[in-house]
């Protein structure tokens, strides 16, 4: 498609030059999401957090004209430095929108609305594959206009996000602006108690040695915080390591093996992208019933499983020919695993577990850590299986028990507590040694 799209000279491109613009093309995405991920401290800092989701939508924009008139430019590298710049805002706003929701947030409500973006980010990959169905967009003329259109819902935040207040927690806590703070909660509770929350947000405050942001260096440096750093850094790699990303890349190949015809395969996928909404609203709406550590442990275990299930059925299926299905049904189950909570929950608790000073630092660790995650488990993936053959998802099965055995045993429940009451219960837990007796005592008060 570049030799036919993007010729200079009456020529094309020879192989090499090939394979090195769609790995770039590829791989630049998640360097521009590291990228953005290191600039949420700064930015949320000096322009909030709303002003930061506003002012970064002029990325989109620019990476979305590069995009669009790439091919009338015959330039590739257009494309290239488009997805690179998406990727800046990328790793910018998965980071920004839900620290921002998490603070305006209340309460009782903060693990539903937590969840929303990964919601809309199912809702966007369902969309991308419809419109990319070659009936659709998914002809080769129709593609620069199809990777341009993230302006379009980039535009209509652009029009709506304005209207609404800053995060009052930052205007109080970071601005001191009482009179701001009163504005925005008023916009944002038409009927909870705005007093009883000003006092909340105040005690936290009182609670901070110092109301200046702290720096990542500062925030590792941190021993009153180093469990909720672990715990950080545990669930966001695992994110990455859960073997979502290889799932996804192995998923064609596994729904051919499996007798689906080739031109029906991208039909298939789309009832992929249509489960995850599934599941992705399922833990939405059973979040603040179950509470976090459900939903993440459960989606760790499961995917755990069906990892090792893949496994068992790519090793089998040459003798027991029912075992192609099985591999289709544990695909199904790590994407729903997925969706359910081990994509939405990790930046939920990252806002959780962190006072108003520490919050902006612990996003960009765990922003940047998701990043290089994404990009390593891309990188070396294809190695593995060339490697390790069908056992490679073992290695993915061992990451997820894991992550589902440390948040069992590390990471309380955060449901319906304020963030002055977390870090108490955080310092409780692991200010001493948590012994047997003191870990069951916690379980009968829901802590565990």
């Amino acid at each position: 498609k570049l030799n036919q799209y993007y010729h200079r000279n009456g020529t094309g491109f020879n192989e090499e030059a090939l394979t090195l613009m769609y790995s770039l093309t590829v791989s630049v995405f998640a360097i521009g999401g590291l990228i953005g991920s290191l600039m949420v401290g700064t930015l949320v800092t000096k322009f909030g957090r709303k002003g930061t989701v506003v002012n970064s939508t002029v990325l989109v924009f620019l990476a979305g004209s590069l995009m669009g008139f790439s091919r009338i430019c015959s330039s590739p590298e257009m494309v290239i430095f488009g997805r690179f710049i998406t990727g800046i805002h990328s790793g910018i706003s998965l980071s920004v929108v839900p620290m921002y929701l998490g603070e305006i947030a209340p309460k009782n409500l903060r693990g539903f609305l937590g969840l929303m973006p990964s919601i809309f980010i199912c809702a966007g990959v369902f969309s991308a594959q419809v419109l990319g169905l070659h009936e659709l967009l998914g002809k080769e003329e129709h593609w620069p206009l199809f990777l341009s259109l993230v302006v379009v819902p980039t535009f209509i935040q652009l029009m709506l996000l304005p209207w609404f207040p800053e995060s009052p927690r930052y205007l109080l806590i970071e601005k001191h602006n009482v009179h701001a703070t009163i504005t925005a909660l008023k916009w944002y509770r038409a009927k909870c108690n705005i007093q009883a929350e000003i006092e909340e947000m105040q005690e936290e405050q009182r609670s901070l040695s110092s109301v200046e942001t702290v720096s990542v260096w500062q925030l590792l440096l941190d021993h009153t915080v180093r469990w909720q750093v672990l715990s950080v850094v545990v669930i966001n790699i695992g994110m990455q390591l859960s073997g979502i990303d290889a799932i996804w890349f192995y998923t064609n190949d596994i729904f051919e093996n499996a007798g689906i015809p080739t031109p029906e395969i991208q039909y298939t996928t789309v009832g992929t992208g249509a489960i995850e909404i599934v599941a992705g609203l399922i833990g939405c709406f059973t979040i603040e019933r179950l509470g976090r550590r459900p939903l993440i442990i459960g989606g760790f275990a499961f995917m755990g499983m069906c990892c090792a299930g893949i496994t068992l059925s790519l090793i089998l299926q040459t003798y027991v020919p029912f075992m192609k299905y099985v591999s289709v049904g544990c695909v199904v189950g790590i994407i729903a695993g997925f969706c359910i909570g081990p994509a939405g929950v990790p930046f939920l608790i990252t806002a959780e577990l962190f006072k108003q000073s520490h919050r902006p630092a612990a996003y960009t660790v765990g922003g940047s850590l998701n990043w290089m995650s994404n990009f390593t488990i891309g990188f070396i993936f294809p190695f593995l299986q060339m490697s390790a053959g069908s056992y490679c998802y073992l290695v993915f099965c061992v990451i997820c028990l894991s992550v589902a055995i440390y948040v069992y045993f590390v990471i309380p429940e955060t449901k319906n507590k304020t963030f002055v009451e977390i870090s108490q219960i955080m310092d409780a837990i692991h200010g001493s040694k948590l012994t047997l007796k003191t870990f069951i005592m916690l379980q009968k008060k829901n802590l565990f």
